[in-house]
């Protein structure tokens, strides 16, 4: 992703996102979202360069700028809520897009990260179902949310979305987690054991404290 037309048409492939521009200055094009009127993706141009300003965590503000030299502390906006995307081609497109799902995420305030923060709590050497996470987020009928959180997951270092499968112990699809086999590796390297694609809950499953039987 490198230019304003690509930034802009993900932003408005999001729910109730239209596009603004608020200001005297038609470089300045924005993303809001219907009803509350927030903006989650500031899109301009600066120094013949293409910028996205994105909400982010302030947990996790330090994470992409220290990976990405184009990502820094957010142009004209509070650094600790906001960064920077310069898109001169050197961030993947994958990685932008995750950025923006997040701001879009914050600013809706959605369930997203309360979802994250149930995967994280998942120990190494179990797997918690999509409707365990979804219970321990706080509501047990949003399985789907779970899984398109998990696969815009903007820290997998630190939120180990692969130790979710699905109600039988199956694994993702193979697109997941960086290809063919990649979550059946991670796994096995928690110490996990995967048979025909599969991982037996009754073993490996996930219980806390609380949970509905």
């Amino acid at each position: 992703m490198t230019t304003r037309e690509e930034a802009l048409a993900y932003g408005l492939s999001f729910e109730d996102a239209y596009q603004d521009a608020p200001f005297h200055d038609p470089n300045w094009q924005l993303v809001r979202v219907r009803g509350s009127k927030k903006a989650f993706l500031w899109t301009y141009e600066m120094n013949g360069v293409v910028h996205l300003n994105v909400k982010v965590d302030p947990e996790w503000k330090d994470v992409m700028r220290a990976q990405y030299e184009a990502v820094v502390p957010g142009y004209h906006q509070n650094k600790k809520y906001w960064n920077t995307i310069i898109l001169d081609g050197s961030i993947p497109t994958d990685v932008i897009k995750r950025m923006i799902a997040e701001s879009y995420d914050l600013v809706t305030d959605s369930p997203t990260k309360r979802i994250y923060e149930a995967v994280k709590k998942i120990p190494k050497g179990c797997v918690a179902t999509y409707g365990q996470v979804a219970e321990l987020a706080g509501d047990k009928k949003m399985c789907r949310a779970v899984g398109n959180a998990l696969h815009k997951n903007p820290n997998p270092d630190e939120i180990p979305c692969y130790r979710v499968v699905n109600a039988k112990g199956e694994l993702a699809g193979e697109f997941a987690f960086g290809g063919e086999g990649a979550q059946q590796k991670l796994l096995e390297a928690d110490g996990i054991e995967v048979v025909n694609h599969r991982v037996d809950l009754k073993k490996f499953g996930m219980k806390w404290e609380g949970e509905n039987n």
